[in-house]
Formats: C-alpha cells, sequence, structure tokens
C-alpha cells in the first residue's frame, strides 16, 4: 500500500468554521494493503479517486467507487479494501470538531454529481500544497476544506454539526495517562503514545498538555522518578539497575532527570534516606 500523509502544523491560521483540518493522506492500493478495523480520534473524509472496492462500517459492508465519498464520525470503527483489476485510490482529510448528521452507524455515504469536479480539484491541490511544503501551505489547505465543506452542505444528503472536542479529547488523553501508569517502565515513544488511541501525536501532545500540563513523554518520565525514589529507598539495587529497570536511556539520562525533578542526585537521595531510617524517628 502506498500512502503519504501530512500533517498540518499545530497553529495553523485560516481556520472560520469549527472544523480543523488535521492531516491530508493520499493512499493507493498494493498488496501490502492492511485492513483492519479501526479508529480515529477525528473525523474522516474519504473521497475515493480511482479503482472500486469495499467499505466497512462496524459490521457493514458497501462497495464504494470512483467519485464516491464516505464521511466517517470520530471513534467508528472502519476499515476498507480494494477489487481486485481496479485498484481503489482516495484521498483522505483527518478533519477535528466536525461530525456528520447520520444515523447509528456513524457513517454516511455519497456519489459526488454536479460537485465533483470542484471537489477533486480542490483535494489535488490540498495534496499538491502538501506535497510542496511551501510557506502557507497549511493556510491554503485549511481553506480548501472550507470551500468543499460549503459546497456539500448544498446537498439535501449531508448535514453537518459541530461536536464538542473536549470529552473525546479527554478521553483520548485518559487512556493514555492510564496506559504510562500501566506500562512506564517499557520503551513507549510517542508515535507509539498517538498510535494507542488513533490520533496524530501533535495532537496528541497538544491534547494532553492542555488536560494535564504535561506532555505525555513529560508524564512518563515523571512515573519513573516516582518509582525510583522506592527503589532507592527500598532496594540495594545499583543506580545503573535502577535506570534499566525504569526504562531509562542510561544511567545519566536516569540522573538528570532526577535532579531535576527532585533538585538532588539519586545517589544522595539514597543516603538521606537511609541516614533518616538509621536514625529512627525523634524523641
Amino acid at each position: 500500500m502506498s500512502t503519504h500523509q501530512y500533517v498540518l502544523p499545530e497553529d495553523q491560521a485560516g481556520r472560520r468554521s469549527g472544523a480543523r483540518l488535521l492531516y491530508v493522506s493520499y493512499a493507493q492500493y498494493s498488496q501490502e494493503w492492511n485492513s483492519a478495523l479501526h479508529t480515529h480520534g477525528c473525523a474522516e473524509l474519504f473521497f475515493i479517486t480511482g479503482g472500486h472496492g469495499e467499505f466497512q462500517v462496524r459490521q457493514e459492508r458497501f462497495p464504494v467507487a470512483i467519485n464516491d465519498l464516505v464521511v466517517v464520525n470520530t471513534s467508528v470503527p472502519h476499515t476498507e479494501t480494494s477489487q481486485n483489476g481496479s485498484p481503489m485510490e482516495y484521498i483522505v482529510l483527518g478533519v477535528e470538531g466536525l461530525e456528520t448528521l447520520t444515523d447509528l452507524s456513524g457513517c454516511a455515504l455519497m456519489h459526488l454529481l454536479a460537485e465533483q469536479e470542484m471537489v477533486t480539484g480542490c483535494l489535488r491541490m490540498m495534496v499538491q500544497e502538501a506535497r510542496g511544503n511551501q510557506p502557507g501551505w497549511a493556510r491554503i489547505c485549511q481553506s480548501l476544506l472550507e470551500v468543499i465543506l460549503q459546497r456539500l452542505l448544498r446537498r439535501e444528503d449531508f448535514a453537518l454539526s459541530n461536536p464538542t472536542v473536549g470529552p473525546q479529547s479527554s478521553r483520548e488523553c485518559d487512556l493514555v495517562r492510564r496506559y504510562i501508569d500501566n506500562h512506564f517502565k517499557e520503551n513507549l515513544t510517542l508515535d507509539q503514545l498517538a498510535a494507542l488511541v488513533h490520533v496524530n501525536k501533535y495532537h496528541l501532545a497538544h491534547a494532553f498538555r492542555r488536560e494535564f500540563d504535561a506532555s505525555p513523554i513529560s508524564y512518563l518520565i515523571t512515573r519513573r522518578i516516582q518509582e525510583s525514589r522506592f527503589l532507592l529507598s527500598e532496594t540495594d539495587h545499583s543506580i545503573s539497575q535502577i535506570a534499566q529497570i525504569l526504562g531509562f536511556s542510561s544511567q545519566s539520562y536516569f540522573s538528570q532527570s532526577f535532579r531535576r525533578q527532585e533538585g538532588t542526585s539519586p545517589l544522595e537521595y539514597r543516603r538521606r534516606h537511609r541516614r533518616q531510617r538509621t536514625s529512627g524517628p525523634p524523641v
């Protein structure tokens, strides 16, 4: 599967509606296509630009072909497959703050008619701008999204509501926080944590900091330092062993992180707590 995704900067300007473009993806079918049900922390608009295939939303399957548009709401399980002999191509827009009004399936399917040429032109311009990565490309892509949505809203079979982003972001951040609490000794990266809740890493970093006043990686280090205090005071593990147990890449990185949070070195922290323990409580 050949896929190219272009993530928009967090501080992009030009947004006039509640919808914010997070990324633009272009995909073309190949033998490596991975068709597993998955969800995203934002809505996705799938514009089929070539070939035929099948789309699955929850347990429902339906055929799709060139000039079809599938809108999938936030956190709705979905996947897609291509038809043999007619490789499917599509452009996907990941959009925050957008939800299509549908039945309980959480998705909408429509065939582009009079607006097909204009929408396709906007989509291809988006991909071209993202690939070029020239100054202002994010602003242009956001403006093109606005044009596409306004044209689609002229249709009787397409309606949008602007959901509150906060609760969904809070749920994603809480899942990541709990995952870190249970796996903080492992070698976690921002990419892995973002994949866990199906959002891009820039969105996760921004939402997590807003929710917990710390980045996911800073929170991870804090959890490790909390555990290290117990290991330093209650075990005879060496500083190097503790660093390894807690997933730090080196003893020096552990010592630097510990000093930054505790204001002292791990060794001095151990000595101080052992002196306190042997001296006993004051009489």
